[in-house]
């Protein structure tokens, strides 16, 4: 909302005593879409006509329950038997797992839904230089919409490629050709890393590593997960997400 109020889309009035946000009243957007858009809009609308803030988060976690399952303030809006349908929701898993994930191609709901669902406790960023062009993922974002549901974040960019790398990949050799001395190379050379991550691992018990790449043949992380593996007390179940 702040970013929709700094391109002028809406004026930003919730410092003023019952006032929240207002449509710029200068652009017919509804006007603009497909009239099933319209239709859901409509009738969205009616259904929370009239609630303020607090009435409409409540609105959303009696019929979304799973959103409310990171929630803060949960315990303020809703009464104890709904709480247990939030409760519900959680996901949770005793057994020790280690992931790999990447952002290409979704948006950072969908990959913070990932995480979630999967009851990641901890994140770790193997990205040389943890810096994105797509909302949500340089550092400093993706370290605060973790911790905002209760995820920890780490960057471990001894464990990166050099972005000039990477410039001239074409073919899935050229990629193998880049693995394969990442590994005989960086790898080797940050062992002690590697350990730590172990060590998070172990700690942490559901953990998981990031970088740019959909698909992990496509990604150093995928070398990163294989050398973990090789470590002679390495016992954790791998998955790619």
């Amino acid at each position: 909302m702040s970013t929709l109020a700094k391109t002028g889309f809406v004026i930003d009035q919730t410092k003023d005593p019952g006032s929240d946000w207002v449509l710029d009243k200068n652009e017919d957007f509804f006007n603009t879409l497909k009239k099933e858009d319209q239709a859901a809009i409509k009738q969205t609308k009616q259904e929370v006509s009239g609630f303020n803030q607090k009435e409409l988060v409540r609105y959303t976690y009696l019929k979304y329950p799973y959103f409310a399952t990171k929630s803060q303030i949960a315990g303020e809006l809703l009464n104890a038997q709904e709480l247990e349908k939030v409760i519900s929701q959680r996901r949770s898993f005793a057994e020790q797992a280690f992931f790999t994930i990447g952002y290409e191609g979704i948006s950072l709901e969908t990959y913070l839904n990932k995480l979630i669902i999967n009851d990641v406790k901890l994140l770790c960023d193997v990205r040389k230089n943890p810096l994105s062009m797509k909302y949500g993922f340089s550092k400093g974002q993706l370290k605060r919409a973790c911790e905002s549901v209760g995820i920890e974040y780490v960057h471990v960019p001894q464990l990166g490629i050099d972005s000039d790398k990477r410039t001239d990949l074409r073919t899935m050799s050229d990629y193998n050709k880049l693995f394969d001395e990442y590994e005989k190379t960086t790898l080797v050379d940050n062992k002690t890393q590697l350990e730590e991550i172990y060590l998070l691992a172990k700690k942490y018990r559901r953990i998981a590593i990031t970088c740019f790449e959909k698909e992990p043949c496509m990604c150093h992380r995928s070398r990163v997960a294989n050398s973990l593996k090789l470590l002679p007390a390495w016992d954790i179940d791998q998955k790619h997400l």
